[in-house]
């Protein structure tokens, strides 16, 4: 579904991201990890062709990810941001529905589609009518779910989709978007700080430090394989029991 190959990135002095290379699997999550400034942010961000890479290559689907088709490819990929990022002078309707209107999908056909992932997501069918501000956290973050699923693009980005969201708003989210991922078979790359979430979604959890990926396999993997200083190290600040 995805290949990376060899993929940099630095800005002006500063590498953020080192020669990289992965393939993600069709119809798995992935899940990228590691503190603030890693580059785990970056990579997504280079994938859906909002960074041009430094060097490299970008494969969605086996097609070489240029300047050229990047607008065609990034109409393949769904892509979540914290909030949501919806507009807000648009209702939720509006803003799920707003790219097929733009591509001239019917109406009605529209309109039958956000229906239907408003059921997929537990979005109140009443919320649709509503702006982004009269929304809550929640429901503005299933709101970001059902606009990048919208076009039912094989591939899905999620950057930090969580991480605004309280404790119990944030469990129940992340129960109905793992059976959401697993329903509809979608390829998923899931950025996110918190190793529990990791485990929770991750077939594979990459640990990147430093602009590289320092570590990869199931949490398992990361938690009982030996590994370097830094591992360890990002492993017991996060607290997980048994990483002493």
């Amino acid at each position: 579904m995805l290949e990376l190959t060899e993929v940099t990135k630095t800005f002006g002095s500063n590498v953020v991201l080192y020669p990289t290379t992965h393939t993600f699997r069709e119809g798995t999550t992935t899940v990228l990890i590691g503190p603030s400034g890693c580059g785990k942010s970056t990579l997504l961000r280079i994938i859906i062709g909002l960074i041009q890479p430094d060097g490299g290559t970008i494969r969605i689907q086996g097609e070489s990810l240029t300047t050229a088709n990047e607008l065609e490819l990034r109409r393949r990929i769904g892509y979540v941001i914290q909030d949501g990022g919806l507009f807000p002078h648009l209702s939720a309707r509006d803003n799920v529905a707003l790219l097929a209107r733009h591509l001239g999908k019917p109406a009605t056909e529209a309109h039958r589609k956000v229906d239907e992932l408003a059921e997929l997501t537990r979005l109140p069918k009443e919320a649709l009518t509503r702006f982004p501000s009269e929304l809550s956290g929640g429901q503005r973050q299933r709101l970001g779910i059902m606009r990048a699923l919208m076009l039912d693009p094989p591939l899905v980005l999620l950057d930090e989709p969580m991480g605004a969201l309280d404790p119990l708003v944030r469990y129940d989210l992340q129960n109905d978007l793992r059976d959401i991922f697993r329903s509809l078979k979608k390829t998923v790359v899931l950025v996110t700080h918190d190793m529990g979430e990791a485990g929770f979604f991750g077939d594979e959890v990459l640990l990147l430090g430093g602009g590289r990926v320092v570590q990869q396999g199931s949490l398992n993997d990361l938690l009982n394989t030996p590994a370097d200083e830094y591992v360890t190290r990002f492993i017991r600040a996060q607290r997980i029991p048994g990483a002493d």
